[in-house]
């Protein structure tokens, strides 16, 4: 492999410094902690250090030559509302919150790809080290931008990478266009008339209704969508009813569509409404949706994506790219920056994943063999981008 030397015999620190952070969880714009350590890691490396965008990011600033070219590279530094079920002794310190989905990985490979570029600046140019907060759920990317960060830190383009499961260490996934779908959430509120369990007739069903909603939500993506343009609508709470001899005046449903394309996307709450209301109609009763737009899709350029999938191979091989992944219905809050900024998104295999090893599961753990592997790709990527010319 490709492995930079100098963050080879970085690695036990690296790993050290990983452990610690998956000690030490902590949720969305809580990153106290993680940020502080980031900062003061990054002002040792002898970078430029930012605080305070999204209340918990961190931005450092490296400068090398008399290049005016700049990159932006950024890692996610919160973990999940999730009980740790690990039993290392690096599991959580904090019943309740967990690193189940590798953030902190994502921010000592950053990390220790600082490192290594303030030693050598083997570059010409500016890289952006950016370590944002609150992915999980409440898009602190989106509140970066909004405070200012490509204001304030002028990128002409920006990567991202995310740990994968499933993926063999050594090999990495990209390609053009889409790699994470679109997240949107619902709410449906479903009212019809309580009555006594043994005289229905007396009322309106609620929980009939709401059922027969959930069956009709699904004609959304099986006829209602091209069969070529991926969506799934997922009903995931049902909350109604309080005894058995009652069927209740309301029902609660609650969900989430996924798309990749931007026009499907916009049929979807549409869709919804109509269907809400045709079944609700039919029945006699009423409903209220609400419905929320998340994340957008995660949409890489093509040349950001040739030079990405280019510094994956100097690290493990053209072999060991994977340039025509299959897309996740999962979704990223990255997609904001890349709405703002060419860019490109990659996968770094983390292994096999047994014992239920995934991501968002109890028994998680990021896996330290590859910290020297998403180091090197961010290394070269950021050299192969900002090369030293001729003086």
């Amino acid at each position: 492999m490709g492995i930079k030397p100098e963050i080879a015999a970085l690695h036990p620190q690296m790993t050290a410094w990983r452990r610690d952070i998956h000690a030490n969880p902590e949720t969305a714009f809580e990153e106290t902690r993680t940020a502080a350590i980031v900062a003061e890691k990054l002002r040792d490396f002898g970078l430029e250090v930012h605080q305070g965008l999204a209340e918990t990011g961190v931005v450092g600033r490296l400068k090398a030559g008399s290049g005016n070219r700049a990159i932006g590279l950024r890692a996610d530094m919160d973990a999940l509302d999730i009980l740790e079920k690990n039993s290392f002794d690096h599991r959580s310190l904090h019943d309740g919150k967990m690193h189940a989905c590798g953030h902190d990985g994502h921010t000592t490979m950053l990390l220790g790809a600082a490192h290594y570029l303030a030693q050598s600046k083997k570059f010409d140019g500016t890289i952006y080290f950016i370590f944002q907060p609150a992915e999980e759920n409440e898009g602190g990317a989106r509140v970066m931008i909004e405070q200012g960060l490509f204001e304030k830190f002028p990128v002409e383009s920006v990567y991202g990478m995310h740990n994968v499961p499933g993926i063999p260490v050594g090999q990495f996934a990209v390609r053009p266009g889409p790699m994470m779908a679109a997240f949107d959430i619902f709410e449906i509120t479903v009212t019809g008339r309580g009555s006594h369990a043994a005289m229905p007739h007396q009322g309106v069903d609620s929980v009939i209704v709401a059922s027969q909603i959930v069956a009709a939500l699904q004609t959304i993506a099986s006829r209602a969508t091209d069969p070529l343009d991926a969506v799934v609508v997922s009903i995931t709470q049902i909350h109604g009813g309080d005894t058995w001899n009652v069927i209740p005046n309301e029902v609660v449903l609650r969900g989430t569509c996924r798309s990749f394309d931007a026009k499907v996307r916009d049929t979807l709450e549409p869709a919804i409404k109509r269907i809400v209301d045709g079944v609700c109609a039919a029945h006699g009763a009423n409903a209220a949706v609400w419905y929320e737009r998340r994340y957008p899709a995660t949409i890489n350029t093509a040349a950001e994506t040739e030079s990405a999938a280019a510094a994956a191979a100097g690290v493990v091989g053209a072999a060991s790219v994977d340039n025509n992944p299959t897309p996740m219905m999962g979704s990223e809050d990255f997609a904001y920056m890349l709405n703002e900024r060419p860019g490109c998104y990659i996968w770094v295999g983390n292994g096999p994943g047994d014992g239920g090893c995934m991501l968002h599961n109890p028994h998680y753990d990021f896996n330290d063999e590859i910290l020297p592997i998403g180091a090197s790709y961010w290394a070269t990527l950021a050299e192969s981008l900002l090369p030293i010319t001729s003086r």
